[in-house]
């Protein structure tokens, strides 16, 4: 098999529009219990939102060569997910030209176990970019890696054309087969959720009275004054 993968199957267009429309990536992470990448990973700068279709590249730790060849390949709706094992001590990565390159060619955003730099430059180009860390050292140029293959970023694999989702909280990843089944949940959980919180904004209860009284009764807890 060929390191670089110039075309893969993807989830349907329509399908990551739909998807873009949740909420929160916390109604995506509840209907499928994994696949949430762990806390290191955070947006660097606040209140983004992301959703398009992963195209994986996976580099030797310090070396961005294989990231500048995927900015070759980006298709509009792209995610580019890059696992350079986790280092973090090498910034450029990814910068500002890199994010312009990108913005230009319709890249949904970024997400990447390594550092970047130029952060405010993202900011204003409004690309979303979701990282472990910021360090402004530089990355070499001289290494191989892979692009479009499995690889596996804060604890989640991630394949090319799987559903890549992130806002200020978390990047969840969406397996393809199982999207529409997770689209599914997630919209209806998030149409119960809707509701409830008209009920409490109405004042007609707090999520105690509303969803979890019974669970704290069942435990049995003495109650009392001192």
């Amino acid at each position: 098999m060929p390191q670089v993968i110039r075309r893969v199957e993807k989830a349907a267009p329509d399908l990551v529009k739909r998807f873009s429309e949740i909420g929160e990536s916390a109604t995506i992470y509840e209907i499928m219990k994994k696949n949430a990448m762990s806390c290191e990973m955070r947006p660097v700068w606040p209140g983004i939102r992301m959703c398009g279709t992963a195209l994986t590249v996976q580099t030797r730790p310090g070396d961005n060569v294989m990231l500048h060849k995927a900015i070759d390949l980006v298709q509009p709706g792209d995610v580019v997910v890059v696992d350079c094992g986790g280092f973090t001590e090498a910034g450029g990565m990814f910068g500002g030209l890199m994010a312009a390159s990108l913005k230009v060619k319709g890249c949904a955003g970024v997400v990447t176990n390594g550092s970047v730099r130029d952060t405010m430059t993202f900011q204003e180009l409004g690309l979303p970019v979701f990282s472990r860390g910021v360090n402004v050292k530089f990355a070499t140029k001289a290494n191989g890696g892979y692009i479009n293959h499995p690889i596996a970023v804060c604890g989640v694999e991630v394949r090319p054309g799987d559903i890549v989702f992130g806002d200020n909280d978390a990047v969840v990843v969406v397996p393809r087969e199982e999207a529409e089944e997770v689209y599914a949940g997630a919209a209806a959980r998030e149409a119960r959720e809707d509701v409830l919180l008209k009920r409490i904004l109405a004042g007609e209860g707090t999520t105690y009275d509303l969803l979890f009284q019974e669970n704290y009764e069942a435990l049995g807890l003495s109650e009392g004054e001192r």
